[in-house]
Protein backbone atom coordinates (compact mmCIF):
# COMPACT_ATOMS: atom_id res chain seq x y z
CA UNK A 1 0.00 0.00 0.00
CA UNK A 2 1.64 3.72 -0.83
CA UNK A 3 0.25 6.74 1.48
CA UNK A 4 -0.62 9.72 -0.50
CA UNK A 5 -1.92 12.67 1.42
CA UNK A 6 -1.37 16.09 -0.17
CA UNK A 7 -3.20 18.31 1.88
CA UNK A 8 -6.72 20.41 0.62
CA UNK A 9 -7.18 23.17 0.58
CA UNK A 10 -9.59 26.18 0.06
CA UNK A 11 -8.99 28.84 -2.13
CA UNK A 12 -9.92 32.22 -0.91
CA UNK A 13 -10.60 35.09 -3.02
CA UNK A 14 -13.04 34.02 -5.73
CA UNK A 15 -13.56 37.53 -7.28
CA UNK A 16 -12.10 38.35 -10.29
CA UNK A 17 -8.61 40.10 -11.01
CA UNK A 18 -7.69 41.77 -13.69
CA UNK A 19 -5.24 39.24 -15.30
CA UNK A 20 -7.64 36.23 -15.34
CA UNK A 21 -10.81 38.58 -16.35
CA UNK A 22 -8.94 38.77 -19.04
CA UNK A 23 -8.31 35.25 -19.92
CA UNK A 24 -12.41 34.78 -19.04
CA UNK A 25 -12.87 37.43 -21.77
CA UNK A 26 -11.02 35.59 -24.24
CA UNK A 27 -12.59 33.14 -26.41
CA UNK A 28 -10.30 30.11 -25.97
CA UNK A 29 -7.86 31.22 -23.22
CA UNK A 30 -4.16 30.04 -24.01
CA UNK A 31 -2.16 28.40 -21.32
CA UNK A 32 1.58 28.34 -21.29
CA UNK A 33 3.39 25.15 -20.63
CA UNK A 34 7.43 25.40 -19.70
CA UNK A 35 8.45 22.40 -18.65
CA UNK A 36 12.34 21.92 -17.61
CA UNK A 37 12.19 18.29 -18.64
CA UNK A 38 11.02 16.36 -22.19
CA UNK A 39 7.39 14.94 -22.83
CA UNK A 40 8.55 11.18 -22.57
CA UNK A 41 10.02 11.16 -19.20
CA UNK A 42 7.40 13.28 -18.05
CA UNK A 43 4.14 11.69 -20.13
CA UNK A 44 2.51 10.68 -16.75
CA UNK A 45 3.09 14.13 -14.83
CA UNK A 46 1.57 15.78 -18.04
CA UNK A 47 -1.19 13.34 -18.07
CA UNK A 48 -2.05 14.58 -14.62
CA UNK A 49 -2.23 18.02 -15.25
CA UNK A 50 -4.54 17.55 -17.90
CA UNK A 51 -6.60 15.80 -15.41
CA UNK A 52 -6.56 18.35 -12.84
CA UNK A 53 -7.30 21.26 -15.62
CA UNK A 54 -10.36 18.44 -17.35
CA UNK A 55 -11.15 18.84 -13.05
CA UNK A 56 -12.08 22.42 -13.23
CA UNK A 57 -13.40 21.70 -16.82
CA UNK A 58 -10.93 22.90 -18.96
CA UNK A 59 -9.65 20.66 -22.37
CA UNK A 60 -6.72 21.39 -24.41
CA UNK A 61 -8.56 21.98 -28.22
CA UNK A 62 -11.99 22.41 -27.00
CA UNK A 63 -12.31 25.48 -24.78
CA UNK A 64 -8.98 26.10 -24.05
CA UNK A 65 -5.44 26.11 -25.60
CA UNK A 66 -2.00 24.92 -24.39
CA UNK A 67 1.28 26.13 -25.65
CA UNK A 68 4.07 23.59 -24.96
CA UNK A 69 7.64 24.51 -24.17
CA UNK A 70 10.47 21.70 -23.11
CA UNK A 71 13.71 22.43 -22.26
CA UNK A 72 14.80 18.59 -22.91
CA UNK A 73 17.10 18.77 -19.48
CA UNK A 74 19.14 21.89 -21.17
CA UNK A 75 17.52 24.70 -18.36
CA UNK A 76 19.73 27.40 -20.22
CA UNK A 77 16.53 27.41 -22.69
CA UNK A 78 13.93 28.16 -20.12
CA UNK A 79 14.57 32.19 -20.10
CA UNK A 80 13.69 32.32 -24.35
CA UNK A 81 10.63 29.82 -24.12
CA UNK A 82 9.39 32.04 -20.86
CA UNK A 83 9.84 34.87 -22.92
CA UNK A 84 8.54 33.76 -26.26
CA UNK A 85 5.29 32.86 -23.86
CA UNK A 86 4.50 35.87 -22.40
CA UNK A 87 5.35 37.51 -26.21
CA UNK A 88 2.17 35.32 -26.58
CA UNK A 89 0.34 36.90 -24.08
CA UNK A 90 -0.57 33.58 -22.58
CA UNK A 91 -3.30 33.90 -19.73
CA UNK A 92 -1.37 31.60 -17.44
CA UNK A 93 1.85 29.50 -17.16
CA UNK A 94 2.69 25.75 -15.78
CA UNK A 95 5.94 25.75 -14.68
CA UNK A 96 7.04 22.65 -13.72
CA UNK A 97 10.26 22.31 -11.80
CA UNK A 98 12.02 24.85 -9.82
CA UNK A 99 14.48 26.03 -13.11
CA UNK A 100 11.52 26.99 -14.89
CA UNK A 101 9.73 28.62 -11.99
CA UNK A 102 12.81 30.98 -11.94
CA UNK A 103 12.60 31.43 -15.82
CA UNK A 104 8.81 32.55 -15.90
CA UNK A 105 9.27 34.69 -13.00
CA UNK A 106 12.11 36.40 -14.47
CA UNK A 107 9.83 36.79 -17.74
CA UNK A 108 6.92 38.78 -16.82
CA UNK A 109 5.64 40.10 -12.83
CA UNK A 110 2.30 40.28 -13.88
CA UNK A 111 0.85 36.43 -16.01
CA UNK A 112 -0.20 34.18 -13.42
CA UNK A 113 2.90 30.88 -12.76
CA UNK A 114 1.43 27.99 -11.22
CA UNK A 115 4.32 25.93 -10.70
CA UNK A 116 5.67 22.83 -8.94
CA UNK A 117 8.93 22.68 -7.29
CA UNK A 118 11.25 20.77 -5.11
CA UNK A 119 12.52 23.83 -3.13
CA UNK A 120 10.88 25.78 -0.56
CA UNK A 121 9.37 28.84 -2.71
CA UNK A 122 9.47 31.12 0.36
CA UNK A 123 13.32 29.98 0.71
CA UNK A 124 14.20 30.66 -2.68
CA UNK A 125 11.82 33.76 -3.42
CA UNK A 126 9.07 32.76 -5.55
CA UNK A 127 6.30 33.56 -2.75
CA UNK A 128 5.97 35.61 0.13
CA UNK A 129 4.49 33.24 2.17
CA UNK A 130 2.87 29.66 1.83
CA UNK A 131 -0.89 31.16 2.66
CA UNK A 132 -0.75 33.95 0.99
CA UNK A 133 1.69 34.05 -1.83
CA UNK A 134 0.80 37.68 -2.37
CA UNK A 135 1.93 38.14 -5.55
CA UNK A 136 1.23 36.47 -9.41
CA UNK A 137 2.64 33.21 -8.25
CA UNK A 138 1.62 29.68 -6.59
CA UNK A 139 1.61 26.45 -6.86
CA UNK A 140 2.75 23.44 -5.11
CA UNK A 141 6.23 22.01 -3.79
CA UNK A 142 7.45 18.99 -3.48
CA UNK A 143 10.23 20.17 -0.98
CA UNK A 144 12.55 17.30 -2.25
CA UNK A 145 15.61 19.66 -1.12
CA UNK A 146 14.48 19.96 2.70
CA UNK A 147 13.68 16.35 2.68
CA UNK A 148 17.26 15.81 0.93
CA UNK A 149 18.98 15.27 4.76
CA UNK A 150 16.51 12.84 5.45
CA UNK A 151 17.63 10.96 2.45
CA UNK A 152 21.13 10.69 4.37
CA UNK A 153 19.75 9.62 7.63
CA UNK A 154 17.65 6.76 5.91
CA UNK A 155 20.77 5.65 3.78
CA UNK A 156 22.70 5.53 6.45
CA UNK A 157 19.72 3.73 8.96
CA UNK A 158 20.16 0.79 6.23
CA UNK A 159 23.92 0.69 5.57
CA UNK A 160 25.65 2.50 8.74
CA UNK A 161 28.63 0.32 7.80
CA UNK A 162 28.82 3.01 4.72
CA UNK A 163 31.22 5.49 6.45
CA UNK A 164 31.92 7.08 2.94
CA UNK A 165 28.95 8.63 0.87
CA UNK A 166 28.69 9.95 -2.29
CA UNK A 167 26.17 12.64 -2.98
CA UNK A 168 25.88 12.99 -6.81
CA UNK A 169 24.46 16.91 -8.02
CA UNK A 170 23.58 18.31 -11.25
CA UNK A 171 25.75 21.64 -11.10
CA UNK A 172 22.85 23.84 -13.56
CA UNK A 173 20.65 23.25 -11.52
CA UNK A 174 20.04 26.81 -9.75
CA UNK A 175 19.15 24.30 -6.48
CA UNK A 176 22.57 22.42 -6.44
CA UNK A 177 24.29 24.74 -3.61
CA UNK A 178 21.28 24.53 -1.47
CA UNK A 179 20.69 21.06 -2.32
CA UNK A 180 24.64 20.46 -1.36
CA UNK A 181 25.34 22.69 1.35
CA UNK A 182 21.89 20.84 3.48
CA UNK A 183 23.59 17.30 2.63
CA UNK A 184 26.87 18.31 3.68
CA UNK A 185 25.32 19.09 7.52
CA UNK A 186 23.39 16.47 7.49
CA UNK A 187 26.60 14.01 6.56
CA UNK A 188 28.50 16.33 9.43
CA UNK A 189 25.57 15.47 12.11
CA UNK A 190 26.04 11.62 11.22
CA UNK A 191 30.16 11.89 11.52
CA UNK A 192 30.05 10.53 7.65
CA UNK A 193 32.03 11.90 4.83
CA UNK A 194 29.93 12.86 1.91
CA UNK A 195 31.99 13.51 -1.52
CA UNK A 196 30.24 15.87 -3.94
CA UNK A 197 29.72 14.19 -7.71
CA UNK A 198 28.59 16.39 -10.61
CA UNK A 199 26.51 15.10 -13.73
CA UNK A 200 25.00 17.21 -15.86
CA UNK A 201 24.75 14.58 -18.88
CA UNK A 202 24.44 10.79 -19.21
CA UNK A 203 27.65 10.73 -20.42
CA UNK A 204 29.12 12.04 -16.63
CA UNK A 205 27.80 8.70 -15.44
CA UNK A 206 30.44 6.14 -16.19
CA UNK A 207 33.05 8.97 -14.65
CA UNK A 208 30.69 9.31 -11.54
CA UNK A 209 30.93 5.59 -10.59
CA UNK A 210 34.18 5.22 -11.36
CA UNK A 211 35.20 8.14 -9.31
CA UNK A 212 32.88 6.37 -6.60
CA UNK A 213 34.91 3.50 -6.87
CA UNK A 214 38.13 5.34 -6.48
CA UNK A 215 37.17 7.15 -3.19
CA UNK A 216 35.87 3.70 -1.93
CA UNK A 217 32.69 5.55 -1.02
CA UNK A 218 30.26 2.86 0.46
CA UNK A 219 26.81 4.18 -0.67
CA UNK A 220 24.89 7.04 -3.05
CA UNK A 221 22.56 9.80 -2.26
CA UNK A 222 21.28 10.84 -5.55
CA UNK A 223 20.14 15.06 -5.57
CA UNK A 224 16.67 15.72 -7.00
CA UNK A 225 16.94 17.16 -10.29
CA UNK A 226 14.75 17.03 -13.60
CA UNK A 227 17.63 15.02 -15.45
CA UNK A 228 18.30 12.67 -12.80
CA UNK A 229 14.52 11.88 -13.17
CA UNK A 230 14.58 11.13 -16.47
CA UNK A 231 17.64 9.01 -16.30
CA UNK A 232 16.01 7.16 -12.84
CA UNK A 233 16.08 3.85 -14.25
CA UNK A 234 19.45 3.74 -15.60
CA UNK A 235 20.90 5.21 -12.51
CA UNK A 236 19.27 2.77 -10.48
CA UNK A 237 21.15 0.40 -12.83
CA UNK A 238 24.30 1.38 -12.60
CA UNK A 239 24.25 1.75 -8.95
CA UNK A 240 23.24 -1.81 -8.56
CA UNK A 241 25.86 -2.66 -11.10
CA UNK A 242 28.75 -1.03 -9.18
CA UNK A 243 27.23 -3.08 -6.31
CA UNK A 244 26.05 0.43 -4.49
CA UNK A 245 23.59 0.88 -2.50
CA UNK A 246 21.72 4.15 -3.10
CA UNK A 247 19.00 6.04 -2.54
CA UNK A 248 16.82 8.64 -4.12
CA UNK A 249 13.62 10.48 -3.96
CA UNK A 250 11.66 8.90 -6.90
CA UNK A 251 9.65 5.37 -6.47
CA UNK A 252 10.75 4.37 -9.96
CA UNK A 253 13.98 4.11 -9.16
CA UNK A 254 13.23 1.63 -6.36
CA UNK A 255 11.20 -0.25 -8.82
CA UNK A 256 14.27 -0.36 -10.96
CA UNK A 257 16.82 -1.54 -8.91
CA UNK A 258 17.46 1.34 -6.42
CA UNK A 259 17.65 0.25 -2.66
CA UNK A 260 15.51 2.95 -1.15
CA UNK A 261 13.41 5.89 -2.57
CA UNK A 262 11.85 8.56 -0.16
CA UNK A 263 9.83 11.45 -1.18
CA UNK A 264 6.55 12.79 -2.53
CA UNK A 265 4.05 11.84 -5.04
CA UNK A 266 5.20 14.61 -8.08
CA UNK A 267 1.93 12.84 -9.52
CA UNK A 268 -0.29 14.65 -7.14
CA UNK A 269 2.04 18.08 -7.33
CA UNK A 270 1.37 17.96 -11.01
CA UNK A 271 -2.54 17.38 -10.32
CA UNK A 272 -2.91 20.09 -8.38
CA UNK A 273 -1.12 22.52 -11.04
CA UNK A 274 -3.61 21.75 -13.22
CA UNK A 275 -6.46 22.44 -11.17
CA UNK A 276 -4.87 25.76 -10.04
CA UNK A 277 -4.54 26.70 -13.83
CA UNK A 278 -8.03 26.01 -14.02
CA UNK A 279 -8.97 27.71 -11.35
CA UNK A 280 -7.06 31.10 -11.99
CA UNK A 281 -8.59 31.10 -15.99
CA UNK A 282 -12.22 30.98 -13.81
CA UNK A 283 -11.00 34.31 -12.41
CA UNK A 284 -9.22 33.53 -8.69
CA UNK A 285 -6.08 35.28 -7.37
CA UNK A 286 -3.37 33.44 -7.43
CA UNK A 287 -1.73 35.52 -4.66
CA UNK A 288 -4.65 33.81 -2.40
CA UNK A 289 -4.39 30.47 -3.24
CA UNK A 290 -2.16 28.80 -1.03
CA UNK A 291 0.78 26.90 -2.10
CA UNK A 292 -0.15 23.04 -1.73
CA UNK A 293 2.40 21.08 0.64
CA UNK A 294 3.10 17.54 0.76
CA UNK A 295 1.76 16.56 4.09
CA UNK A 296 2.81 12.54 3.38
CA UNK A 297 6.12 10.84 1.55
CA UNK A 298 6.42 7.20 0.56
CA UNK A 299 9.62 5.17 1.28
CA UNK A 300 10.16 1.77 -1.22
CA UNK A 301 12.49 -0.53 -0.43
CA UNK A 302 14.10 -3.11 -2.50
CA UNK A 303 14.87 -6.02 -0.53
CA UNK A 304 15.75 -7.53 -3.66
CA UNK A 305 18.69 -5.49 -4.41
CA UNK A 306 19.18 -5.35 -0.54
CA UNK A 307 19.66 -9.23 -1.14
CA UNK A 308 22.26 -8.37 -4.04
CA UNK A 309 24.25 -6.24 -2.31
CA UNK A 310 24.57 -8.29 0.72
CA UNK A 311 22.68 -5.36 3.02
CA UNK A 312 20.56 -6.56 6.03
CA UNK A 313 17.90 -3.86 6.12
CA UNK A 314 16.89 -3.04 9.75
CA UNK A 315 13.67 -4.45 10.34
CA UNK A 316 12.59 -1.41 11.97
CA UNK A 317 13.30 0.60 8.75
CA UNK A 318 11.39 -1.81 6.52
CA UNK A 319 8.41 -1.77 9.09
CA UNK A 320 8.15 2.20 8.10
CA UNK A 321 8.24 1.61 4.27
CA UNK A 322 4.79 2.12 2.82
CA UNK A 323 6.26 -0.51 -0.48
CA UNK A 324 8.77 -3.73 0.17
CA UNK A 325 9.72 -4.76 -3.83
CA UNK A 326 10.48 -8.64 -3.14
Amino acid sequence: MRRRDFIKVIGGGAAAWPLAARAQRMAVPVIGYLAAGNPNSEARLHDAFIKGLAKIGYEDGKNTRIEYRWAENQYDRLPAMAAELVRQDVAVIAATTTPAVRAAKAATPTIPIVFTSIADPVQVGFVASLNRPGGNITGATLLSVEVGPKLVDLLHGAVPSARTMGFLVNSTNPNAETQTKSMQQAALKLGLTLHVLNASAERDFDAVFAKLGELQAGALVIGHDVFFNAQARQLAALALHNRLPAIYTLSEFAAAGGLISYGASRIDAWHQVGVYVGRILKGENPAELPVIQPTAFEMAINLKTAKALGVTIPSALIARADEIIE
